[in-house]
């Protein structure tokens, strides 16, 4: 049910995100694009097939463990291109700058745009910025939108998870949910945990090259994991079951996590990647992902079930299972 005013709740990337997107926006800017809520919009330009996506970046703080504001903008307009099977190729760059703004950090995030850019080997071709009076804005927020080709054959999509298909992960989990949490609220747990953030469209790239039977990519942002798999077992209408014993979380994070009273598989992640891949391939896409730089803890976490349809569920190492819900609540505020 929608509520009589914004909340942050709306922006976490669980259950009212989704209530917002579906009651408000896609009620009344309803076409086949947006119906299909992946991460890009798949559109045919002069006989060619492209992804298109749009993003905007309000991350606090502006400078955190592993990257800022700038790579993270590139980072997650790359992966959503990724996450349609398409290789990026362009973006634009909107910057909304406070007034007061130190130049020196303008200069520093730009310059992390640049390299980010450079390493995803995409090109910034169009832009715009504004100023606005001090107060009217929290230092920086950056708008991107990118565009890639998608290659003949491939097929990709949220609705597309078959069962049989197993679950891959290209490894370990929230680690940006909690290197953005610790650096905003001066937490120190002395683990040296940095975020995620990367770009994933060369990784991406090898594993279509050895598997065609790839039949779903998610990037598990706002939300993390559990809510990501959510909503590719409610659009594939299938269930999904993962292993906890499978899981590839870091100490630092599941110490982090015991402590603040946070679960793992909601946390916010910037450079994973969610595959769901036809049986008879999994192994050879894992092997794949594994020589990727971006890939080396990569695993097999789970697979697509016939039943519990538009369910995720647990495994626990104990041998109980349990129901994996969509987040709700605001957990993660400004965590993208």
């Amino acid at each position: 049910m929608i509520t009589k005013q914004v909340t942050l709740d709306h922006g976490s990337g669980g259950e009212a995100s989704h209530e917002l997107v579906h009651d408000i926006l896609i009620s009344r800017l309803d076409n086949e694009f947006l119906q299909q809520l992946d991460d890009s919009a798949e559109v045919d330009l002069s006989g060619g097939r492209f992804a298109m996506t749009t993003d905007s970046y309000v991350v606090d703080p502006i400078f955190f463990p592993g990257g800022d504001i700038g790579s993270l903008a590139v980072h997650g307009t790359v992966n959503d291109l990724s996450m349609q099977g398409a290789i990026p190729l362009y973006l634009t760059l909107g910057l909304l700058l406070e007034e007061g703004l130190p130049m020196e950090d303008l200069i520093k995030i730009v310059d992390s745009v640049a390299h980010a850019s450079q390493e995803a080997s995409v090109k910034v071709i169009a832009g715009d910025t504004k100023v606005v009076p001090k107060g009217n804005l929290d230092k920086i927020f950056i708008n991107t939108s990118g565009i890639g080709s998608i290659p003949q054959g491939v097929d990709v999509s949220s609705h597309n998870a078959r069962p049989g298909d197993q679950i891959l992960i290209n490894g370990d989990i929230g680690d940006h949910g909690i290197a953005i949490l610790t650096s905003r609220e001066g937490l120190d747990f002395k683990t040296g945990l940095i975020s995620d953030s990367a770009p994933l469209n060369s990784l991406v790239s090898s594993i279509l090259e050895v598997s065609s039977r790839i039949h779903v990519l998610r990037d598990p942002t706002r939300g993390g994991v559990a809510t990501a798999l959510n909503e590719v077992a409610g659009q594939s209408g299938v269930g999904i079951q993962l292993f906890e014993d499978s899981l590839p979380i870091a100490k630092p994070v599941v110490a982090a996590s015991e402590i603040l009273g946070l679960e793992p598989l909601y946390l916010a992640n910037e450079g994973k990647c969610l595959i769901a891949v036809a049986p008879q391939d999994a192994d050879s896409v894992l092997s794949t992902m594994k020589m990727d730089k971006y890939g080396k803890n990569s695993r097999i976490i789970g697979e697509v079930i016939d039943k519990n349809p538009g369910r995720v569920l647990l495994k626990t190492k104990v041998g109980g299972t349990r129901i994996l819900s969509m987040l709700t609540g605001e957990q993660l505020p400004r965590i993208c």
